[in-house]
């Protein structure tokens, strides 16, 4: 394989839309919700409005005080204008740190507290809820409301008509953007990009993008504050595609929206495209126009492909794989289509980028690495993090001879596909996969919307599962579809909003088992 090779150049994400701007001005971004930050601008952006916005932002930002390299928090509802207001602030040579809206406020005030003052820009929804008695001015430089204002902070509004500033350009190698982990194994760690590092990820994912022919509107519903947002940008404002850019998952309104705009690409987090699955019959037809569908933010289950593949009407579609980590951006991922994804491996993630990225499997006992004993994924990546902010030891743990090792457990098939089995964390002794497990029950179980096996309060595998419409679970079935894993516990049913997840969507599984064996030493008390 092809030496994984550093980037030559780097990714400004203040540039972004201004450069794409001046050839394809026109272009729409069509928005399913309202932008706090600029009530009056609509659902509907031209990229030339999306620059002018940036750049007016990024007057603001600097009139109130914010300089190059500055620590810019960013932590709001939840919204577009999250990237519009980071663009800003990379647009001016500080450094954005988007934290999620659904990081809980003591999580919040603890990253800030690391970040060690910080300007903070949030709005009058968090300042009146969760943040209503925080000490914000001991633990920022000062605190920007997006929307309205609030005694002691800056209203971000009042500083309209700001003078315009010449963009900074800092050197590639240093911080461009923080992003944060997904939380799943406690307090989330700071991930320290750069301009050049930001450009490593996004080449394989331009790779990719210029496979295909068509000029085709794109649909996007991912987390505004991972970096594969200001990517996506990246990859598709230089193209000139029109663009969707959603807030809400919600089945029927995404219904409506597909059905009146006729997406060709769908990108989202494995979760939702599970939510959308009841969108293969639907009346509208939402997903008949799409040629692509996309994830990269975590697994997805082969019954969950096969089902939103069939209800294209476009020839031979696709269903685009990626697997990655916060740390390193896409690592390996591999095509689906109609023909191979009913009966695919769910833990089969698929090929490295070449000259991108490249991984091998380290054993964690001294014996060849099978599936029977996965080992650790070590990786290396042209897209790999600086360093988690105010933790280098921590990060310097994971690195290991200039291999990155993320803690995940998989193995290497004679083709050379990497399989995805477990993460450390999360694996039960005498269960080879939980994963699998998922993979498969799920595709057996049409009434199922999610499934997720944790450890119970003795480390029993507990299958906690959601059905749709929260039926009561068939229990003659689900014995029938678990058979050749008897060591199961009896499953837990949960409603799906029920399930503590990260800002990708993804479940939790550490504070779910919590939540078990709290739910055990009530029962028992």
């Amino acid at each position: 394989m092809l030496p994984v090779r550093a980037s030559d150049k780097g990714l400004y994400m203040g540039l972004v839309a201004e450069r794409a701007a001046a050839e394809h001005g026109d272009q729409l971004i069509i928005l399913d919700h309202d932008l706090d930050l600029l009530p009056d601008a609509g659902r509907r952006l031209t990229f030339a409005e999306l620059a002018e916005h940036i750049d007016d932002m990024a007057a603001r930002l600097y009139a109130a005080g914010i300089r190059r390299s500055d620590h810019v928090a960013v932590h709001k509802s939840n919204g577009f204008d999250i990237n519009i207001l980071s663009s800003a602030v990379s647009r001016i040579g500080a450094v954005p740190v988007q934290l999620s809206p659904y990081l809980d406020a003591d999580s919040v005030l603890a990253l800030l507290r690391r970040l060690g003052g910080p300007y903070l820009i949030t709005d009058t929804a968090k300042l009146d809820g969760a943040f209503a008695d925080a000490p914000l001015a001991e633990l920022t430089s000062a605190v920007l409301v997006a929307d309205g204002s609030r005694p002691g902070t800056v209203s971000i509004a009042d500083l309209a008509g700001a003078p315009r500033q010449e963009p900074v350009v800092p050197h590639p190698d240093l911080p461009a953007l923080m992003t944060h982990t997904s939380g799943t194994t406690g307090l989330p760690k700071l991930v320290v990009h750069s301009a050049r590092t930001l450009h490593g990820r996004y080449r394989p994912q331009a790779k990719l993008f210029d496979m295909i022919r068509e000029t085709e509107t794109v649909a996007l519903h991912v987390s505004y504050v991972h970096s594969r947002m200001p990517l996506a940008l990246a990859v598709l404002l230089p193209r000139g595609n029109r663009m969707l850019v959603m807030n809400d998952a919600d089945p029927e309104k995404a219904a409506a929206l597909w059905a009146e705009t006729r997406p060709g690409f769908i990108e989202s987090h494995p979760n939702s495209f599970m939510e959308w699955e009841v969108l293969a019959e639907h009346p509208l037809k939402p997903l008949a126009n799409v040629k692509y569908f996309s994830t990269t933010f975590d697994a997805i289950h082969p019954s969950t492909m096969d089902k939103l593949l069939h209800a294209s009407e476009r020839s031979s579609p696709l269903f685009y794989q990626i697997y990655g980590q916060s740390e390193t951006g896409p690592l390996v991922g591999r095509g689906f289509t109609r023909a191979t994804a009913h009966g695919a491996d769910g833990r089969c993630q698929g090929y490295a980028f070449p000259s991108d990225t490249k991984f091998k499997l380290v054993s964690r006992n001294g014996q060849p690495v099978t599936r029977e004993n996965p080992g650790y994924i070590d990786v290396q990546a042209a897209g790999r993090c600086l360093g988690y902010f105010g933790e280098r030891e921590r990060y310097d743990t994971q690195v290991h001879g200039g291999w990155w090792r993320g803690m995940d457990l998989g193995y290497r098939t004679d083709e050379g596909c990497l399989h995805l089995l477990d993460r450390e964390v999360d694996a039960i002794p005498g269960i080879a996969s939980t994963l699998e497990i998922e993979d498969t029950v799920l595709g057996r179980l049409d009434e199922l919307t999610e499934l997720v096996v944790v450890p119970g309060p003795a480390q029993e595998p507990v299958p906690v599962l959601c059905t749709r419409d929260d039926q009561p679970l068939d229990r003659a079935r689900w014995r029938a579809a678990t058979t050749e894993w008897p060591t199961l516990a009896e499953p837990v049913q949960m409603k799906l909003a029920e399930l503590p997840r990260t800002a990708t969507m993804k479940v939790q599984r550490i504070e779910l088992a919590a939540r078990l064996r709290a739910r055990a030493a009530e029962q028992a008390n």
